[in-house]
Formats: C-alpha cells, sequence, structure tokens
C-alpha cells in the first residue's frame, strides 16, 4: 500500500505540474482514490485506534476531522473576503498617493511604493495586491514616459516576499502555523527569539535597495490627485483581523479553532457590510464572492488528504532518512540543501504541496541531528515562498504581471524575468536565511 500511494502522489504532482489550470481535478482525484482504496482495505492506510472491527468509512471520517485542517480553511477564506473589500474602500490606493505626493523623488516614491506593495501582501492576497497598485504603478509610468517592465515586476515580487512574514500573509504561512502550532505573535517572536518577520524584513530591505539601484535615476518631484476612500469600515475590519490574532495568540485558547472562527467571523461581516451597507445587489454580492480564489481552497482540501495518506504510510519517515544519509549530518549542509531545492522546485510548481510534504520532512531532518527544529523549518518556508520569485511562473502574482505587461505592449520571455528574477531572489533569499542562521544556529 506504500508503494500504491507513493504512485498516486507522484502521478498527481506530475499532472498538477504539466497541467496547472487543472491542478484542483489532480488533487481532487488523487484523495478520491485514496479514500476509496482506504474503505475498502481498512486499516491498510489510515489505521483505526478501535480495537474493535475496523469501521468501514473511518477514512472518510479521519479525513475530515483529522487530515483537513479547517482552521487554515477558516483563515484563508475570512482573510480573502476581508481583503476583497479592503481594496474595495480604495484605502490602497489612497495610501500610493499620499507616499508619491510626499517623496523627494519619484525614484524613491517607487521604492517605497514597492514597499507599500509587500506591507498590504502581509495581509492581503498577493495577486489582489498587484491588481490594486498595478493601475498607480503605469499611471506615474506614463506621466514620466518610462517602461514600466521593473516597476511591475517589482510588485509581484514584492508581493510574493512579504506574503511569508505572518501567519495571514500566505496558504503556505498557514500551513506552517498549523504544523508547527504557531500562533499569530510566535511570527514575529518565538522562544525568546526573532522570529520569521524578521528574516523577510531583512530580504525586504535588500529588495528595495535593488529596486532603488535602477529607479534612482528618477529624480523628479511630482503630486497625485488623491484618491477619495470609500469608506473606513473595511481598514477597521483588517485591524481587527490582527489585533484579535494577535490578542488570541497572547490568550492560549483551548479552542483549536479559535483564529480561524475569528477571522471567518470579519470575513460574514464583510460581506454584511459590503449587501446590506452598501447596498449591493445579490448579483454584486455573489460575483464578489465567487471572484475570491476558491481554486486554493478546493486545492488545500485534495493536497490535505494525499500528503496525510503520504505521511500515515510512513514515506514521509523514509524520505527524512535519506535525507540524513545525503548530508552525513552536517547541518549547514541539510540547512543548504532545504534551501536550494526550495528556491529551485519554487520557482517551477506551486510551493502549496511542496512545503506541505516537506514540513515534517525538514523536522525530522532536525531533530535526527538534534538541531531546534525552527532552523530548517523557517528555512523551508522562506526559500519556498521567495522561490517563487525566481521565473515568471513561480508564482501567481507573476503571471498577473506578465499578463498587464504584455496588455501595455510590453511583452516579456522567460529570460527577461530571470534577469530581474533571478538576481532579486538570490539577494533577498541570501540575506533573510544569513540572518536566519545567525540568530537560529
Amino acid at each position: 500500500m506504500k508503494w500504491i500511494v507513493l504512485s498516486i502522489a507522484v502521478l498527481m504532482y506530475v499532472l498538477v505540474i504539466v497541467f496547472q489550470h487543472k491542478k484542483v481535478v489532480f488533487t481532487s482525484a488523487a484523495a478520491i482514490l485514496i479514500l476509496l482504496l482506504a474503505t475498502i482495505v481498512p486499516n491498510s492506510i489510515f489505521v483505526s485506534d478501535s480495537v474493535a472491527e475496523p469501521f468501514r468509512f473511518y477514512a472518510i471520517q479521519h479525513a475530515f476531522l483529522h487530515l483537513i485542517n479547517w482552521d487554515v480553511l477558516m483563515i484563508y477564506v475570512g482573510s480573502m473576503i476581508i481583503a476583497a473589500v479592503f481594496i474595495y474602500s480604495q484605502a490602497p490606493a489612497r495610501i500610493a498617493d499620499t507616499l508619491v505626493s510626499a517623496s523627494p523623488s519619484v525614484g524613491i516614491a517607487m521604492v517605497l511604493l514597492l514597499a507599500m506593495t509587500g506591507i498590504i501582501s502581509i495581509f492581503v492576497e498577493n495577486v489582489a495586491t498587484v491588481l490594486v497598485m498595478a493601475p498607480i504603478a503605469l499611471a506615474l509610468s506614463k506621466k514620466l514616459n518610462f517602461n514600466p517592465t521593473y516597476f511591475l515586476i517589482g510588485l509581484a515580487v514584492m508581493s510574493n516576499l512579504e506574503g511569508t512574514a505572518t501567519l495571514v500573509g500566505d496558504p503556505p504561512s498557514m500551513i506552517f502555523a498549523a504544523f508547527a502550532e504557531y500562533t499569530f505573535n510566535d511570527f514575529f517572536f518565538h522562544q525568546g527569539n526573532l522570529s520569521i518577520f524578521f528574516f523577510v524584513q531583512a530580504g525586504m530591505i535588500v529588495g528595495c535597495l535593488f529596486f532603488y539601484a535602477h529607479f534612482r535615476k528618477f529624480r523628479e518631484k511630482i503630486a497625485m490627485d488623491p484618491t477619495p476612500i470609500i469608506s473606513i469600515v473595511p481598514p477597521i475590519l483588517l485591524l481587527a483581523m490582527i489585533v484579535g490574532l494577535a490578542m488570541i495568540s497572547f490568550l492560549h485558547l483551548e479552542f483549536h479553532f479559535a483564529s480561524g472562527g475569528w477571522v471567518f467571523f470579519l470575513g460574514i461581516l464583510a460581506v454584511l457590510w459590503y449587501k446590506f451597507i452598501q447596498r449591493k445587489s445579490n448579483a454584486e454580492t455573489k460575483k464578489m464572492l465567487v471572484e475570491l480564489d476558491w481554486e486554493t481552497i478546493l486545492f488545500l482540501v485534495g493536497i490535505f488528504v494525499v500528503v496525510g495518506a503520504i505521511s500515515e504510510t510512513g514515506l514521509l519517515q523514509d524520505f527524512s532518512e535519506f535525507l540524513q544519509r545525503i548530508t552525513g549530518g552536517k547541518k549547514l549542509l541539510g540547512f543548504i540543501l532545504i534551501i536550494v531545492v526550495s528556491i529551485i522546485i519554487s520557482g517551477f510548481i506551486d510551493n502549496v504541496p511542496y512545503i506541505i510534504v516537506m514540513l515534517p520532512v525538514a523536522n525530522s531532518l532536525a531533530q535526527a541531528m538534534s538541531l531546534r527544529p525552527e532552523l530548517y523549518l523557517f528555512g523551508l518556508l522562506i526559500g519556498s515562498c521567495l522561490g517563487g520569485n525566481l521565473t515568471p511562473f513561480g508564482a501567481s502574482a507573476n503571471v498577473v504581471a506578465m499578463g498587464i505587461l504584455k496588455k501595455e505592449g510590453y511583452p516579456m520571455e522567460f529570460k527577461d524575468w530571470l534577469k530581474i528574477g533571478l538576481p532579486f531572489t538570490c539577494l533577498t533569499t541570501g540575506a533573510a536565511v544569513l540572518f536566519l542562521w545567525f540568530v537560529w544556529n
């Protein structure tokens, strides 16, 4: 059965890589196939604790109650809704206009806009952040009559970078938090040490310097007409989400779904506000909800089940032992191997299934070497998230930026992206992991 599960998982990953636009179909089919096998042959994949005759539908019950992480899914759905109404409020555009007008030069304004894009993407889905900031970047580019390529790519890669910084930034961060039992506050400080947020900021500082080296030639100063804010309610909801998650972290509530329940509750309030206070029609409200990233939710459900099967059949432990033999117990070699492999793989495939598989592997590898697991777990998260900046299809935000550039008459090829993405990825990841090594080694 171990070999059957491995074959299903490998086939699923190959199909997801080759046909990325149908990834939900393949992950769902693989999950259903595994559950069918586990139901037909009880205790072959998921072993029941019952000493009595095994419950035939135990596999489905086990998947529903234990393998699918509902806390992560509720956080993701709730934060997507809050992000959607936050963008609708036009608050991000207003902040951007104020930054440009207050900056001493256009070059500095551009770098500040990229930094702001990153900060917004800490709490807002990366693609949505790029779509919000792109019109501002294009308007500024047209006003100064320069090629917007660097600017648009900057929006994508900075949003991908900062999405790693907090629990609500990106699905990989939520998955990491669920695995390591991290609270919102643990992303800032853990066991008395600096945590993920600060390592990502080291990368952001280097990223800003990277783009400033290109934009410093623009020394003019311009003023932007301030965009009117529709309502302050969405920014308040976003702030309530952040404060609420921080308080839940401090309180250490026993309720397992406290974080997900709070964010999901705020998401429901956001929908009600949009529908009744903003007086949107049923069609408009439905459109807002339908346009959320439901594909990733379904994708995660399938991946949770498949990776649960991989784990419970012992395949992850086998892989951990294999990596231990390769590294020979050398801490630095293991650290470099995890980061380099994560960057390369995430540059070409979705980092969600990769990080779900690799978290227990990295944890087992660290424990086998008698290391604090944070060193390898943080390295895995940073490498797999920042590695998406390497290629034009390493992250959804990159694909969106490429599409906008093509529409504006600046089409890009793979090698053109690589000229920016490769040095940016190497510099930002290098800064982040060097800081990580210094703190947690």
